[in-house]
């Protein structure tokens, strides 16, 4: 399968976001002038400035405050040419057409020219891989154009609150219909990955409403913004709720419009298309990583150019293709493909040092301690034995065993020999229960070490001192005696050997 993908060093943006849909819209195309002797005058209305906030690009936003505040525009081309192009479309998405569209559709073509044709040259590359997607999940290809809105075909742009890529989706959303985000990758900066979250995102909202155009505006301020205005104005028609809206959605709607009628009608416009070389873009495949590989040592070894591999991968953050954490796809124009298949073995060796990463480092003299006015144990591990365990018996700290025998982790095997320090009226003590702990040890039958963790008690123990010993194991003077058939009223002697825990 051939995918296309990205030029973000090309990308402009400056209108709002959205999402919405599923199933196609069997109904008659609708492109009429709609009443806007209120709707021009930009009420509030009763919109809640607690709602969730919207998404939208920085300059859309510009643009929505400019629209709303200026004085009419003189109209450069006749409502009646721009009502009967609009119908011409033949939508399956109303486009109607007022003041506001008006004002939009000259923002497009007037005002933000060469943003527009930036835009247009752009869409070649883009909407071919925006259709194919939109068609397989059934829904009308007009959508593309919220693509234009949202981020004017930039894959990686951010806006001021965080959403991302060329369908502007927040991090939660994004995780919502599976975009992966971590340190090195984004898969919301993925043309091919953000636009398939995008049809099932709007998939969703149109089968929550019903209406592509309530689809389109929830896509911008969220269902429950909708909802809410649907309810408080009795209407369920984008026009019928206009005023009832968060201010940035009442323009994101009419910018759709205008957008669709920019692309559809450009040459009426004079707007030249510039000649990006995609060319060599549009011909590439798609290759597995399973690797951790920068973008430098891959043009090191193909000989492809970094700045190819981050038009073609713009979700790549740190140009770092993370394929140890989990398999990653890299798409290469095919010229390079075997050049990549030939070196890939020794990619990831080249300039190793500088480009992968290290997995352990010890610290400079990282070296064991040794305290001064204390006597040395040595301690074998048992079957059984955790630093816990060692530095509760010897009354120590499990950081002094770190310290004491260089360990950069807590774990410990048997048969292991650790150095412990302790007091020296103490240390004769010790020695001796190490010595008959592990001659006990050794007398047993090696299916008992094997079954059960033992222990030989010791002059002066009772159930609950032995209990206390083992409590980082949950131990408790019920479970000795339950495990050793005893009760309340068994004594236990020196040298006696108990069961303390089941081993598997």
């Amino acid at each position: 399968m051939r995918f296309f993908l990205a030029l973000p060093f090309l990308m402009i943006l400056f209108l709002p976001s959205l999402r919405a849909i599923t199933k196609v819209y069997e109904r008659a195309p609708h492109t009429v002038a709609v009443d806007d002797s209120n709707i021009a005058g930009e009420v509030a209305g009763e919109v809640d400035e607690d709602t969730v906030a919207t998404v939208q690009s920085d300059e859309m936003a510009a643009a929505t405050e400019l629209i709303a505040d200026e004085p009419m525009l003189p109209a450069v081309t006749s409502d009646s040419v721009y009502i009967a192009r609009l119908k011409r479309l033949h939508s399956v998405i109303d486009l109607p057409f007022n003041s506001i569209v008006r004002r939009y559709i000259q923002l497009y073509t007037e005002d933000k020219r060469d943003k527009a044709e930036n835009i247009l040259g752009l869409s070649e590359y883009y909407f071919p891989i925006f259709e194919q997607i939109l068609d397989q999940y059934g829904i009308p290809l007009e959508l593309r154009y919220l693509a234009v809105i949202e981020s004017a075909l930039n894959p990686q742009i951010v806006s001021r609150v965080g959403a991302t890529g060329l369908w502007q989706f927040m991090y939660s959303t994004g995780r919502l219909y599976g975009l992966n985000v971590t340190s090195t990758m984004d898969d919301r900066c993925d043309p091919i990955k953000a636009t398939h979250a995008a049809a099932q995102h709007l998939r969703d909202l149109y089968n929550t409403f019903g209406d592509w155009t309530l689809a389109i505006a929830a896509y911008n301020c969220g269902t429950g913004n909708v909802k809410k205005a649907i309810r408080r104005s009795g209407q369920h028609d984008f026009w019928g709720i206009y005023h009832y809206l968060p201010r940035e959605t009442r323009g994101y709607v009419p910018a759709f419009i205008g957008a669709a009628y920019m692309m559809s009608y450009s040459k009426e416009h004079g707007l030249k298309i510039p000649k990006y070389n995609f060319k060599k873009y549009f011909s590439y495949d798609t290759v597995h990583v399973r690797q951790w590989m920068h973008f430098d040592q891959i043009a090191a070894v193909t000989g492809i150019s970094v700045v190819a591999l981050r038009d073609l991968n713009p979700q790549y953050r740190r140009d770092i293709v993370p394929g140890n954490e989990r398999t990653c796809t890299l798409k290469l124009p095919v010229e390079y493909v075997s050049s990549y298949i030939d070196g890939e073995n020794i990619i990831t060796q080249y300039c190793a040092e500088k480009y992968n990463p290290k997995t352990m480092v010890a610290p400079a003299g990282f070296t064991a301690y040794v305290p001064s006015g204390k006597t040395k144990i040595v301690h074998k591990v048992k079957k059984g034995d955790v630093l816990g365990s060692i530095a509760a018996h010897y009354g120590v700290y499990v950081q002094d065993l770190k310290q004491w025998n260089a360990l950069r982790s807590n774990y410990i095997r048997e048969g292991q020999k650790l150095n412990v320090y302790v007091n020296p009226s103490k240390a004769a003590r010790y020695t001796a229960q190490n010595a008959s702990s592990s001659k006990a040890v050794q007398e047993m039958p090696a299916g008992q070490q094997s079954d059960f963790l033992y222990y030989q008690v010791k002059q002066g123990d009772t159930l609950w001192s032995i209990s206390q010993q083992y409590k980082y194991l949950g131990i408790t003077p019920s479970d000795l005696m339950s495990l050793n058939n005893m009760s309340a009223t068994t004594k236990i002697v020196a040298g006696q050997t108990i069961k303390i825990k089941k081993i598997g």
